[in-house]
């Protein structure tokens, strides 16, 4: 009988400065010797939004390359993956303390550090781009709600490396009782992947909720993939400042139990998400 291997990995919640809530995410930070395959079934094994994976970088200006899995599929560029892999690299100090670059499947994800009792980390959202827009009356029938519970903005997908389809709804009321019936009437062709991301503006930000069953995620805890498009869909709807300097949060994840704070940003064209990371679990997984 062949003798097992062990891999350490370490459990942290993200988007939290409490334990149990925010999004946790599964950081393996010594995965060179895995491949896609078997990172794809750890991350299905684990169940959890998503599971990282460090790798040496391939690039001279990346202090190290992050691999992203769902349960159900690779992704090129992940928020709270890329805030929690950052944190592990840090408190391993294998990143330097202030600013630094991962390699991710979209490219060079810059990181910032605010120092703090306890850092704040921050990434640059990637170029956003727009996509369609979707029937109001098509998205109020896919979430169980009548049409007079949307707001009056029209649904827009956005993408940032992962393209969420944008609701916005009358209030947090709202948002708690929205549930995704259907994904298909939502989608242009059948192979599209898409994320639902719906919303209701507070006086600090936004309190939110997002769905992606295609991506093995009934329901995400936080999303900071979707939340720098989203200060750009509010932007261009006039519902937060585009001012440089401007900042607001997102609370996400209430409704499931795992309430998350996503800080966001504005500085000239760039648009960063931030957050705390909680430190939660060190175990080792053998195979």
């Amino acid at each position: 009988m062949e003798s097992a291997t062990a891999y350490r990995y370490r459990v942290v919640d993200v988007f939290t400065e409490n334990p149990l809530e925010g999004n946790p995410l599964a950081v393996f930070p010594q995965a060179r010797d895995l491949d896609a395959s078997t990172m794809q079934r750890i991350a299905k094994e684990l169940n959890l939004s998503e599971t990282a994976f460090v790798l040496p970088s391939t690039r001279s200006d990346c202090s190290a390359r992050v691999r992203i899995f769902t349960p159900a599929r690779e992704m090129p560029f992940a928020g709270h993956p890329t805030i929690g892999a950052s944190y592990v690299l840090l408190d391993e100090g294998a990143a330097p303390v202030d600013n630094f670059l991962l390699e991710e499947l979209i490219g060079p994800i810059p990181i910032r550090v605010e120092q703090g009792v306890r850092p704040l980390i921050w990434l640059r959202t990637p170029p956003v781009e727009e996509g369609r827009k979707v029937d109001p009356n098509i998205c109020a029938r896919s979430l169980g709600l009548p049409a007079s519970d949307l707001g009056n903005i029209p649904p827009q997908i956005l993408s940032a490396g992962n393209p969420h389809l944008y609701i916005a709804v009358k209030d947090k009321a709202t948002v708690d009782r929205a549930w995704l019936r259907s994904l298909e009437p939502l989608k242009a062709e059948p192979n599209e992947l898409l994320g639902v991301f719906v919303f209701a503006t507070t006086p600090e930000g936004v309190y939110s909720r997002m769905f992606a069953p295609e991506h093995g995620v009934v329901e995400d805890p936080a999303t900071g993939s979707a939340t720098g498009p989203l200060a750009a869909y509010l932007m261009k709807h006039g519902l937060v400042s585009g001012n440089s300097g401007t900042r607001f949060v997102s609370e996400q994840g209430t409704k499931m139990g795992r309430r998350s704070i996503l800080h966001v940003q504005i500085s000239g064209e760039s648009i960063e998400v931030g957050g705390y990371v909680t430190p939660l679990v060190e175990a080792t997984m053998r195979f």
